[in-house]
């Protein structure tokens, strides 16, 4: 008999034990995909930004600047500035409101450019195509909803799609875009994109012609040599050819701010996801070898040595294994292209790709722990005389478990419930794999149900969805390009919302720059004109402000300024020092310094020019989207004002699809330890299960017992999972306002009441019983011969 030919016989055991193969695969599959997903969400919230500012080659200065002031030749000498690594343009410019879908969309900066590509800013087409023919318009946005609600762009209004219509207001004919497709632009050069002879057609009568030039500089790091380079521009140009310039750290700040808050959610189910692969594959690999112990003892009593059994082993698992890792591969990046698309729509970074070193890691790492898994009990198995080998392959240790057996008829359990609950642990290791591997599955689903109602919470206070249904902006279709309403335009708002019956709450909010001894850079201010307590602001520290002379300040007011709640302050506004005690600290993620506070205390703010929008809360059972309607007829074709909803925020619609995807993979990965750890149970125990069937155990008591066998280490797991999970999400909450810069209301944390935590809890129960149901059916169907004869 040659070498190789019990080699042969040996591993011909996948053909016989298809489930066990089938689980093997399924499992590697499961986990594979799981790391390759998980290596490309790390790489995705690693510096996202400098990857893509590096990869689209992202504009260091974007300077508009007056075409009637300076000559193309002009343009095309700084160029060869000093400076200067790079340059594109000049792009004809043209700032437009605009409506979609009826509803006032916003103010528009469109640039027309010929193709995206280019030295500077290589514009990523997400979706559609780039404008070739007049009327066709690309939106530096993701497909869907329009933005997030913190970055550049439109953000009012309605949401358009592919095919969709914007018309241009104010420009005689009104002219309409086609939204043919979908873009980003890393530095936000320009809110949208048309042909290069489109811009003349939607400039406003009177409005002088404008260009952008986008450039690249040697030294462009900080916000001085950012000064210092669009200075040497100023020089190179003609005087008043500059209108403006715009820097690329502002587009890295506002990355930094929407994606930021992704990093310790996404690493932590990365982590959940990598740890979840590491317990289940080799539990799962491990048992496939110690089931066969049994088949090692008869192949080594015909003469199979111990080097020939560890090869046969190794083969045995081998051919399931990387059936499944390169399936798990290929699945891993389908699941990435999806969401690393919702990953980059966050960050708004163009497009994020799955890292190639992600898939090899994968594969590589989970075909050695296989081996690794697989070498540990294979070696010992070649070690085992053929009576050992065989009496392993029967029944564990002997000793195991017998006192819990012995207990569990001290308690008068019906026998299949003692049985079962008594099993596990006869195999205490397996138990306690599986045990780890339901608990991580649970902790989870609960993370999961428990991020999403916090950042549910998050994203109410944020962007006053729940509390401010409407709010109306100066955007509507008698606004102009740069425009601001008057007076009598304002006061006819207060008339419109006064004489709707659904409205219960209105407050005008004006808002400017004001300066504080102490923070170098403007405070941004608020000053509501009437009670704005109905708002709800989210409160971290303190209370709303209720006298004059009181205000409240976002987290980064106190950092900058080192002062805290109850301290008074010094606030210039124009001129004029006005002196405020710090009332509380609200929830308002920004790395700008905020402060919010009556016109009372506020007095400068008021002014027509500061009138920035209105909030209104609504009566209930009242329909926001008739109010929008009613209060746009009202105000008429010529108000430049117009109501719209809130911006539920983008990032946090991501965050959830995200959250979800997530934990159902690693559910999934720890339903499938389950099954595997019953059915290797169900295997060892064959034989048990036969005699049981014989002596008169029927179908639905060995169901029963069967589910027994996991239903203990089910319960301990929900018992493990339910703290960790609160203290997981406690702590990634924690995380996520740390680099956004803010603290956290208390609200946001508290989302498990008991009992929600107790029936999210169950998780860990339904996780157990769906992995047990398989092999537990097979158990109650088989017939006493069948388990009798089965190895």
């Amino acid at each position: 008999m040659s070498w190789f030919s019990p080699i042969r016989t040996a591993t011909g055991g996948p053909l016989r034990h298809k489930m066990q193969a089938v689980v093997i695969a399924m499992v590697l599959l499961v986990s594979t995909a799981s790391a390759t997903l998980g290596f490309a969400l790390l790489a995705a919230s690693n510096t996202p930004f400098t990857h893509a500012f590096s990869a689209q080659r992202g504009a260091d200065v974007t300077v508009t600047v007056n075409a009637a002031r300076a000559s193309s030749a002009q343009l095309a000498a700084t160029r060869a500035l000093g400076g200067v690594t790079a340059a594109a343009g000049p792009f004809a410019e043209a700032t437009v409101q605009a409506q979609s879908g009826g509803q006032p969309f916003g103010q528009l900066v469109l640039a027309g450019r010929a193709s995206p590509g280019g030295a500077v800013d290589d514009v990523v087409l997400n979706a559609g195509h780039w404008p070739d023919a007049p009327g066709q318009v690309v939106l530096d946005a993701s497909p869907g909803p329009a933005q997030d609600g913190q970055g550049d762009g439109p953000s009012q209004g309605g949401e358009p799609k592919l095919g969709s219509t914007l018309s241009v207001t104010g420009v005689p004919g009104a002219p309409a875009l086609t939204v043919v497709g979908f873009a980003n632009s890393i530095t936000n050069t320009a809110d949208g994109w048309v042909t290069p002879g489109e811009v003349a057609r939607l400039r406003a009568a009177g409005t002088p012609s404008s260009a952008q030039m986008l450039y690249r500089f040697a030294q462009a790091g900080d916000p001085a040599q950012v000064r210092a380079d669009v200075a040497e521009i100023n020089r190179a140009l003609p005087p008043g050819a500059v209108a403006g310039a715009g820097s690329w750290l502002a587009a890295e700040d506002a990355a930094t701010g929407n994606g930021a808050i992704m990093d310790p959610f996404v690493v932590a189910f990365a982590l959940i996801g990598l740890v979840m692969a590491v317990l289940i594959v080799g539990n799962v690999v491990s048992g496939a070898v110690v089931a066969g112990y049994h088949r090692i003892g008869v192949l080594k009593s015909i003469g199979l040595t111990p080097a020939q059994v560890v090869v046969a082993y190794l083969s045995r698992v081998g051919a399931p294994a990387l059936v499944g890792c390169l399936t798990g591969v290929v699945l891993g990046n389908l699941l990435a292209i999806s969401v690393l698309a919702k990953s980059s729509a966050a960050y708004r970074v163009g497009s994020q790709q799955a890292p190639w070193w992600g898939s090899v890691a994968a594969l590589a790492g989970m075909l050695a722990l296989t081996a690794l898994a697989a070498l540990g009990p294979a070696l010992r198995a070649g070690r085992l005389s053929a009576a050992e080998a065989i009496a392993a392959g029967r029944a564990p240790r002997a000793g195991r478990g017998y006192a819990a057996y012995r207990l569990a008829n001290r308690l008068r359990l019906p026998r299949p419930i003692g049985l079962g609950l008594a099993a596990p642990f006869a195999r205490p290791a397996r138990t306690l794999v599986s045990l780890a591997a339901i608990a991580f599955g649970a902790t989870a689903v609960i993370f999961a149900f428990g991020l999403h109602s916090s950042l549910s919470r998050a994203a109410a206070s944020q962007n006053l969805t729940t509390t401010v249904p409407v709010q109306l902006q100066p955007f509507g279709p008698g606004a102009g390009p740069q425009q601001f309403p008057d007076a009598a335009q304002d006061a006819a708002v207060t008339a419109a919302l006064r004489a709707q019956p659904g409205t219960r709450h209105d407050v005008a909010v004006y808002e400017d720059q004001v300066k504080l001894p102490g923070i170098a850079q403007g405070v941004n201010a608020q000053a509501f004109g009437g009670d704005a307590s109905w708002v709800d602001y989210g409160i971290i520290a303190g209370h709303w402000y209720d006298a004059a002379g009181q205000v409240d300040v976002n987290t980064d007011f106190l950092t900058q300024s080192g002062l805290a709640v109850g301290d008074t302050a010094t606030v210039v506004i124009g001129t004029d020092p006005v002196t405020v005690r710090i009332a509380g600290e609200v929830f308002q993620p920004s790395r700008q310094p905020m402060l919010f506070g009556s016109v009372q205390t506020l007095p400068g703010l008021a002014t027509t020019a500061n009138l920035q929008e209105y909030y209104v809360g609504l009566r209930a059972g009242t329909s926001a989207s008739a109010y929008i309607r009613a209060v746009n007829a009202r105000l008429g074709s010529r108000s430049p004002w117009a109501a719209t909803g809130p911006d539920g925020g983008q990032f946090y619609q991501i965050a959830s699809a995200l959250i979800g995807l997530l934990a159902l993979m690693v559910a999934i990965a720890a339903g499938l330890g389950v099954l595997n750890t019953v059915l290797m149970t169900t295997r060892d125990r064959v034989h048990d299960l036969g005699i049981f069937k014989a002596l008169g155990m029927r179908p639905g008591q060995m169901l029963t017992m069967v589910v027994c066998w996991i239903a203990g280490p089910a319960v301990i797991a929900a018992v493990i999972a339910a703290p960790a999970a609160v203290a997981l999400n406690t702590a990634t909450i924690g995380a996520m306002a740390g680099t956004a810069h803010t603290g956290i209301p208390a609200s946001f944390t508290q989302v498990f009441p008991p009992s929600r935590l107790a029936l999210l809890s169950l998780a860990a129960l339904v996780i157990a019983a769906a992995g047990a149901l398989l092999p537990a059916g097979w158990a109650a169907r088989a017939r006493p011969a069948t388990a009798l004869r089965a190895e």
